[in-house]
């Protein structure tokens, strides 16, 4: 048996400093799958297409992350006209961050409880 390379992202994980905060920023504003939380512990799992989401105290230093995470929709002026209406402050409005002659990539950029930066983002089609 040979190793052939990574394939796929398991799991990530972000650091929170309020767990309960955070699962209720994570599931009940940006609307992700709850998985499920590990008792007497400051953990919780998520699922965003396919790929595990860990939310948690870092128990060490160490362990403690500074991920940028990228959320896919399929419209970033509807996402955010509803995650503005949630609560959630952006620090831009959707703008395009890089363009071909078919599609325009569109971002628009918030944080977490714990400061974390997240955006939204989406393809679409040049319009002619």
């Amino acid at each position: 048996m040979s190793f052939e390379g990574v394939r796929t992202i398991g799991q990530i994980h972000v650091s929170v400093s309020d767990i309960d905060r955070s699962v209720a920023f994570y599931r009940d504003v940006l609307g992700i799958r709850f998985l499920f939380d590990v008792p007497g512990r400051s953990m919780a799992f998520f699922d965003v297409g396919g790929i595990r989401l860990y939310l948690g105290r870092p128990e060490t230093p160490d362990f403690r992350s500074t991920p940028i995470l990228y959320f896919s929709v399929d419209d970033v002026d509807e996402a955010y006209d509803a995650l503005r209406g949630r609560g959630v402050g952006f620090a831009d409005e959707p703008h395009v961050v890089h363009r071909t002659e078919q599609t325009e990539l569109r971002m628009a950029f918030f944080t977490d409880p714990d400061g974390t930066n997240l955006a939204i983002m989406a393809e679409r089609p040049v319009e002619a």
